[in-house]
């Protein structure tokens, strides 16, 4: 009767294991999903120039493309850049040079930007 109620324990065990790496992986995927910087962000930046902007973002792993409408400009602009646990870099591409660092965390993001003209802050939140 020993070996049978070690054997059981041992199901038990592995079974509660197995759930638990199952439950782990899937709340594993969603967190990464919440975290995705895909979609529309609005915001407003100060400093050298000053206004604010619509972006939307298309991630793909850690590879971030899209485009940004800025209030003072005409058309959206191309953008690429990269996010690396909550450090965000990116810059235009194919217009005026603009490059932007900071930080994203949930529904908002933030950080320092930079053109040939001076720079500032910025800042910006989902749509």
């Amino acid at each position: 009767m020993h070996k049978r109620h070690s054997i059981r324990s041992v199901v038990a065990l592995t079974t509660v294991a197995v759930v638990g790496a199952v439950l782990v992986g899937q709340l594993s995927t969603a967190d990464a999903a919440s975290r995705s910087l895909s979609g529309g962000w609005s915001g407003k930046y100060s400093g050298a120039y000053h206004g604010t902007f619509t972006l939307h973002w298309t991630q793909s792993g850690s590879q971030l493309r899209g485009t940004i409408k800025l209030s003072s400009a005409g058309g959206p602009v191309g953008l690429k850049g990269s996010v690396r646990g909550g450090s965000i870099k990116f810059g235009t591409v194919g217009g005026p040079a603009i490059t932007y660092s900071g930080s994203a965390s949930g529904r908002s993001m933030s950080g320092r930007y930079q053109t040939p003209g001076g720079g500032g802050s910025w800042s910006a939140h989902r749509l």
